[in-house]
């Protein structure tokens, strides 16, 4: 699967689960559920315990019909380490110049994180498939709308303060996709191993409007 092909299954879901929990453990359990909510694309933040050996066991297991990339990445020598276990694509925080280019030699896609227009405009000329706005929350849907005027051209992606109340206003406002983060995970329910509840509670991203059961 090329770069491109990846940004496009990215693109197809609309919204990408970023895990970022307090164990390995809780984290593979949270992508069980998810998968069975329906996402097929999930990052795993490197804030995470063992985040780079759990990347290698889910790529693994889960193989080409579950897409795992690696996020919270700050430099290249832990991308190319992630890339190593089975990263498919590549999500930084902030502009890591040359992130772009270990993904893509790899065959892998980059989504590089910016926020004000000159970041923005510095992480696509450094070859990001997808733009991070991030923290989203900051200036929400309308800052979102205001930058996209200007940069018809790029992919953006509203990361950081993404719920089910909003993801339609993001995407409406121009986002290619939009990263959720805990919002999309029910903590109490996934602690207590409420399979039921925890997907009822994902299913609302994806369909927004929706209640859980």
């Amino acid at each position: 699967m090329a770069p491109e092909q990846i940004r496009d299954r990215l693109i197809a879901q609309r919204v990408v689960p970023v895990l970022r929990l307090a164990s390995a453990e809780l984290t593979e359990r949270a992508v069980g559920c998810l998968a069975e909510a329906g996402f097929t694309t999930f990052e795993i933040t490197l804030t995470t315990p063992g985040a780079i050996d759990l990347i290698q066991k889910l790529s693994r297991s889960l193989g080409a019909r579950v897409l795992i990339g690696a996020g919270t990445l700050r430099d290249t020598d832990t991308a190319q380490r992630c890339i190593d276990a089975g990263a498919r694509f590549l999500v930084s925080p902030c502009l890591v110049p040359g992130l772009a280019r270990i993904a893509h030699d790899a065959g892998c896609a980059a989504m590089v994180g910016a926020f004000t227009p000159s970041e923005i405009h510095a992480a696509h000329r450094d070859g990001a498939d997808v733009v991070k706005v991030f923290p989203a929350s900051i200036g929400g849907p309308d800052y979102l709308r205001a930058v996209k005027a200007v940069f018809p051209d790029i992919l953006l992606c509203p990361s950081g303060g993404v719920t089910s109340g909003n993801v339609e206003a993001f995407l409406a406002a121009g986002a290619a996709l939009v990263c959720a983060g805990n919002n999309i995970v029910d903590h109490a329910a996934l602690a207590a191993n409420d399979r039921a509840a925890v997907i009822a509670h994902a299913r609302r991203f994806l369909h927004p409007g929706t209640t859980a059961a």
